[in-house]
């Protein structure tokens, strides 16, 4: 990412966090006042996912924050697994929330019902665009910082603009259907129930495995790899791990050097591919270089520019 660092990665994806709080919530306190009033649970159902949403892009503001903060004796990695931490919660939280819906939608289901407000249906169109046209925004500046705390927000976002959309096709039914239809809006506030346990779940298992030190993608993996090779001296690389942490990776790598040169040039050499691979290489924080011997009858790699 040419022209970039690490800590305008950052404050793109804050930015981005901070819109998603600012729509999400408008969102949310139009849809629950919209729902109360207008007599729709499915759109009461949906401020929650909505209201959910916005904590958890608060959450990642925050967590964003904290990630910046330096390394101290107690955090020598830094702070950067916040965001992750804040992801699984917010996560947590949003499961929880899908259950209580559907269960609300279950409970009531052959009870009668008011005819839902033409204005609540004004209230989810306007859902189904605002949440789409953040999705975008949000997918785009996920893509360019690689923080999986925004992709997995601006996906919310996205899984939103579906379940409004369900919202709207369900009160239209009920507003516009008569008795007949009347059960069309808990139905549509169950469709909003299964996205927003799915979307809770599925945000949950990605911010654990980060937690849980999982390999990173493997263009990441590879392009460390490339980096390493390319040092002068370097022969091979016999193991290759590499954490995400927040926006930003952690590399173990051994590096194969030739046995026969001193001490002091192995460390030479392993100074060498930890400047490289930080330097080409922009969400790379930190790299462990360990110096391994090469087999005989290897010769070193020499660099590609």
């Amino acid at each position: 990412m040419p022209g970039k660092n690490i800590h305008e990665l950052y404050d793109q994806s804050r930015r981005a966090a901070m819109w998603g709080v600012a729509v999400t919530l408008s969102l949310g306190i139009a849809k629950l006042l919209g729902g109360l009033f207008g007599h729709s649970l499915a759109l009461l159902s949906d401020s929650v996912h909505s209201l959910g949403d916005a904590l958890a892009a608060g959450s990642v503001v925050g967590a964003l924050l904290w990630a910046q903060q330096p390394a101290d004796q107690e955090h020598p990695y830094g702070h950067t697994r916040a965001e992750a931490v804040a992801g699984a919660s917010v996560a947590l939280l949003l499961f929880l929330s899908g259950l209580w819906v559907g269960w609300e939608a279950l409970h009531g289901f052959n009870q009668p019902a008011e005819q839902p407000e033409w204005y609540t249906l004004v209230i989810a169109a306007v859902s189904v665009l605002l949440n789409e046209a953040l999705y975008q925004y949000s997918s785009r500046v996920a893509r360019r910082t690689g923080s999986s705390a925004v992709l997995a927000a601006s996906w919310d976002q996205r899984l939103d603009a579906f379940g409004s959309l369900a919202v709207l096709v369900g009160l239209a039914l009920a507003h516009f259907g008569g008795p007949t239809f009347q059960a069309a809006d808990r139905l549509a506030a169950l469709v909003v129930a299964v996205v927003i346990t799915w979307a809770g779940g599925s945000l949950f298992w990605r911010s654990v495995q980060e937690l849980m030190d999982r390999q990173a993608e493997p263009e990441i993996v590879e392009a460390v790899r490339r980096e390493a090779l390319a040092v002068a001296g370097v022969t091979g690389v016999e193991k290759l791990r590499v954490r995400k942490t927040g926006l930003e990776h952690l590399v173990d790598i051994h590096v194969e050097v030739d046995p026969e040169i001193t001490v002091r040039e192995g460390h030479a050499i392993g100074h060498a591919v930890k400047d490289r691979i930080v330097a080409q290489i922009l969400t790379v924080k930190d790299v462990l270089v360990h110096i391994e011997p090469a087999e005989a009858g290897l010769t070193p790699v020499q660099p590609s520019g």
